[in-house]
C-alpha cells in the first residue's frame, strides 16, 4: 500500500493536489486528525481494495496537529511506509489568495492574515524538513502543478525540488519581476533589421537559424549551461524550490526567444521540471500588461 501524507501551508493548494491524486486513482481523505493516521492506515489495509492512499493533514486540526509526529511515529512502529508531500507558497502569494477568496487564516480568525501565516510557518517548519517532496505553488499554473504531481506519483521520474522556468522578454517592457537570473543577449545580431525576418519570432525556424548561425550564440549558450550546471545543484542544496532564468533582448521576440528555446532544450535533456515562457512573442510583440 502506498501512503502519502499531504500537508503544508494553508492556501498553498492542498485541496487541489488531493483532487489531482484522486484523478490518478488515489483514495483521498482530507482534514484527518494526525493521531488517527495509524487507524486509517489499518482500515485501508484491511479493506484490501485500496492500494494508493492520500491523507490530508493541516493546521485546521488545531491542537490535534501537534500530534502529527506521534501519528507518524506510530505508522513507522507498525511497519507502514509513507511519504510526505508538503505544499508551500510565498507569504505574498498566500495573502493574495486569502484576500481573493475573502477567507480568514485558520490561525488568525480575528487577527491579520500575515500574523496567521507567520504562526503557521513556525509550527510547520519541522514537518517541512521531514517532507519527501516540497512543492512551491507561488508562481506555477494549475496545469504545471498537476504535471509535477504526475511526475512524482505516475511517471516515477523523480523529484528534484526545483522548478525551473526559462523566460524570454524584451528590455523595452522591463525585466520580469520574478526573475532570479537575468541575461542580456542584445550583443547578438538583430534579425529585426532583416526585412524577411522582422515579422517572425524566435519560434520560427528562419529566425532561429539566423541567430544560431553566429559562433557567439553557441559560445554564450555553452558558457551559460556550464554555469547553470554548477548553480542548480547549489540552489537545490540550499532548499530553493523555484528558479526563473530570464533571457532578454530589445523587443523580446527574436534573439531572446531563440536563446531561451535553445537553453530550454538543453536543460530539458537532463531535467523534467523545466518550463518555458515567451512574454513578448506570445502576445505578438504587444506590451505586457
Amino acid at each position: 500500500m502506498k501512503l502519502v501524507i499531504v500537508t503544508g501551508m494553508s492556501g498553498a493548494g492542498k485541496s487541489t493536489v488531493l483532487k489531482f491524486l484522486e484523478d490518478i486513482n488515489f483514495y483521498c481523505a482530507d482534514n484527518i486528525p494526525p493521531i488517527l493516521l495509524l487507524k486509517f492506515a489499518e482500515l485501508f489495509e484491511q479493506n484490501g481494495e485500496m492500494d494508493k492512499i492520500a491523507l490530508g493533514v493541516d493546521i485546521r486540526g488545531g491542537k490535534m496537529f501537534k500530534d502529527l509526529f506521534e501519528g507518524l511515529n506510530q505508522l513507522t512502529e507498525e511497519g507502514y511506509e509513507y511519504e510526505i508531500l508538503f505544499l508551500d507558497a510565498s507569504d505574498e502569494t498566500l495573502i493574495n489568495r486569502f484576500k481573493e477568496t475573502r477567507r480568514s487564516h485558520p490561525l488568525s480568525k480575528k487577527g491579520s492574515i500575515e500574523e496567521g501565516i507567520k504562526k503557521e510557518r513556525e509550527i510547520l517548519k519541522d514537518v517541512k524538513k521531514k517532507a519527501n517532496y516540497v512543492v512551491d505553488t507561488s508562481k506555477i499554473l494549475t496545469k504545471e502543478l498537476k504535471e509535477q504531481i504526475n511526475n512524482i506519483f505516475v511517471l516515477n521520474t523523480g523529484f528534484e525540488g526545483l522548478m525551473i522556468t526559462v523566460c524570454s522578454f524584451g528590455f523595452k517592457y522591463g525585466i520580469p519581476s520574478d526573475s532570479d537570473l537575468v541575461f542580456d543577449v542584445r550583443f547578438l545580431p538583430n534579425p529585426y533589421y532583416i526585412p524577411e525576418l522582422k515579422e517572425l519570432t524566435g519560434n520560427d525556424k528562419p529566425v532561429y537559424d539566423y541567430v544560431m548561425n553566429f559562433a557567439e550564440s553557441h559560445i554564450f549558450l555553452d558558457k551559460l549551461i556550464a554555469m547553470l550546471e554548477f548553480l542548480i545543484p547549489q540552489y537545490i542544496k540550499e532548499g530553493k524550490t523555484r528558479l526563473v532564468i530570464s533571457i532578454g533582448c530589445t523587443g523580446g521576440r527574436h534573439r531572446s526567444v531563440t536563446i531561451a528555446n535553445a537553453l530550454y532544450k538543453k536543460l530539458s535533456e537532463k531535467r523534467k521540471n523545466v518550463i518555458i515562457k515567451h512574454l513578448e512573442s506570445d502576445t505578438a510583440g504587444r506590451s505586457r500588461r
